[in-house]
């Protein structure tokens, strides 16, 4: 008989793939049993051609909210008890195609779907649009452009969004959920201008070349009582520092407050009141605007990841609207103020810039010493999560607290609040804003980050890059006294409250036990702690009452032979 036999390789073969199947059966039997267990938690992304022609990279979210008091994509973003948002990267996604937000899609504050209680909810998708930049330091980065609302992702024209939608959701079952998002969000609708406040936008030469891209400068402008009536008067100029807002600077509101503004309308109208009677000082009001493509705000320094904003600011815009108000261009008469990121701006500009600012009034500002950042000693600690010392048990630090002392949140929980809503530094939040405005790039481009923002291990490098780089402002005043000195005496006035939500009366302590080691001169700056228990946004002070003292600081360090203060800002 004839007996075919089978190579010994073909034998082998087939030996091995029986046993690998069977070891695959054998292997993947649990993680169906898992599958079974865990039934799938889905959402499908998807947008259509009418809402968007082409295709699209960014950041795809979904928000589930139990709130009915707004839109649940307006219930995210904030600190605190938002609502639960899960978030995931997306490149070149075409209309039509979907982006999968499941139980491994992190989310915030609730980690992951399958944490989401079974139960009925308001649902709605949203997508962050980015934009591709070509930058001139050779890095090609994708972040969303700013459309003039101040890098607010769940508002920005262009981006889309779902009808909102009540689902109930049951892990236990398991759910599959479709979202188009077929909705744009328009236009921003910049306020008409008025005889007090006036609006300015210009584009900004550097920040264009730098970034590949047309990008622009802003600022809004508060006239004095009797600007237009005395064409020949010019007048002192105060730079107010804040966030991205284009209302008026401070709180000046001409209409009566109605039933429902509170108190912040009574202010506002008690404040315009002031400004409008015959014997308040007659000074120009100035917001900067200024968003990135990182955050609502540049802190108006130049660095690796915004690019020469602090330059942009003084070289372009404030040359711009000296030359279209009538302001005095001599450094006497600018003066800065601010609070918070405000705050930190304020102080920095002043010591920047000592030739050409006046004085500063810098209200609790953002860590303004980097042994204090906020609770975190980042040239010393080795993480930022925890307190260090302790061998057995972890000490969370926290980055809010009510000005009761009640800690409200962790480090760890707003580094992931950041990874939720942006990777590579793009969620537009707190932390990743400062490590834009302080810190160097990493081998992509984008910012690298201080910490981990999963393990929360502090990057070294990237401490001493900040110190060395001149944004710990406590360091670079000690270094450059000799020549800061002489044009900074009795120009620095700080106050914060002795139980800031942010902790950031503890930087500003220290800075002044910094300024009170200088001689030669004298700093002769002026610290003001509010106690007990006055948090964040603490002022011992009216804007009345600020304005009154700026005024007078201007007519003292006015130069001999200068207009009679009398005749530019009032009696």
């Amino acid at each position: 008989m004839l007996v075919v036999r089978e190579p010994v390789g073909a034998r082998f073969q087939q030996r091995f793939c029986f046993a690998g199947l069977l070891l695959c059966a054998l292997l993947l039997a649990p993680a169906n049993c898992a599958a079974a267990r865990h039934p799938r938690l889905q959402f499908l992304v998807t947008f259509p051609a009418a809402a968007h022609s082409e295709s699209i990279t960014g950041r795809a979210f979904v928000v589930l909210t139990r709130s009915q008091k707004s839109e649940p994509r307006l219930q995210v973003g904030y600190w605190g008890d938002a609502a639960p948002l899960f978030g995931v990267d997306v490149s070149h996604l075409k209309p039509g195609a979907t982006a999968l937000i499941d139980a491994k899609t992190p989310g915030y504050p609730v980690e992951s779907l399958a944490a989401i209680p079974a139960g009925d909810y308001c649902v709605q998708g949203l997508f962050n649009v980015y934009t591709e930049f070509h930058r001139s330091d050779g890095h090609v980065i994708w972040a969303h452009m700013d459309q003039w609302e101040g890098q607010q992702f769940n508002t920005s024209p262009g981006n889309l969004y779902s009808k909102p939608v009540k689902l109930h959701l049951d892990p236990a079952k398991g759910y599959q959920v479709r979202l188009s998002l077929d909705k744009v969000i328009p236009p921003v609708q910049v306020p008409p201008d008025t005889l007090w406040v006036k609006h300015v936008k210009i584009r900004s030469k550097l920040l264009t070349q730098f970034w590949g891209r047309p990008m622009y400068l802003g600022a809004v402008v508060l006239l004095p009582k009797g600007y237009d009536a005395h064409p020949e008067v010019f007048y002192p100029t105060v730079y107010v520092q804040d966030h991205f807002n284009l209302g008026a600077p401070l709180p000046f509101r001409t209409e009566p407050p109605g039933q429902d503004d509170g108190q912040g309308g009574q202010v506002g109208y008690d404040f315009y009141s002031a400004w409008n009677s015959d014997s308040f000082p007659r000074m120009i009001v100035v917001s900067f605007l200024h968003p990135t493509p990182y955050f609502d705000d540049s802190y108006a320094v130049n660095s690796a990841n915004n690019g020469p904003y602090g330059d942009a600011l003084l070289t372009e815009l404030v040359p711009y609207l000296e030359q279209h108000f009538r302001m005095i261009q001599k450094p006497y008469a600018r003066v800065l103020m601010g609070g918070s990121t405000g705050g930190w701006e304020s102080l920095a500009l002043q010591l920047y810039h000592p030739d050409f600012f006046g004085g500063t009034w810098t209200f609790f500002p953002d860590p303004i010493d980097f042994r204090r950042y906020q609770l975190t000693n980042i040239y010393e600690d080795e993480n930022a999560f925890c307190e260090p010392g302790h061998e057995w048990t972890k000490v969370e630090r926290f980055m809010m607290r009510a000005s009761n002392g009640q800690p409200l949140i962790t480090v760890r929980a707003f580094s992931r609040l950041d990874e939720v809503l942006g990777s590579k530094g793009r969620s537009g939040q707190q932390l990743d804003a400062w490590e834009a405005a302080y810190g160097p790039t990493d081998p992509e481009g984008y910012p690298k980050p201080l910490w981990d923002k999963q393990t929360g291990v502090i990057d070294r490098s990237v401490a001493e890059y900040m110190r060395d780089h001149g944004y710990d402002l406590r360091v670079y005043t000690e270094k450059n006294w000799p020549t800061l000195g002489p044009q900074l005496a009795g120009r620095i006035h700080l106050y914060c409250g002795d139980m800031d939500n942010y902790y950031l009366n503890l930087a500003v302590y220290l800075f002044e036990d910094s300024l009170k080691k200088f001689q030669n001169p004298t700093p002769d700056a002026t610290f003001e702690y509010g106690r007990p228990m006055k948090g964040h946004g603490w002022m011992p002070m009216s804007f009345e009452e600020l304005i009154r003292m700026m005024a007078d600081h201007v007519t003292h360090q006015t130069p001999p032979g200068e207009l009679p203060a009398r005749r530019r800002y009032g009696s």
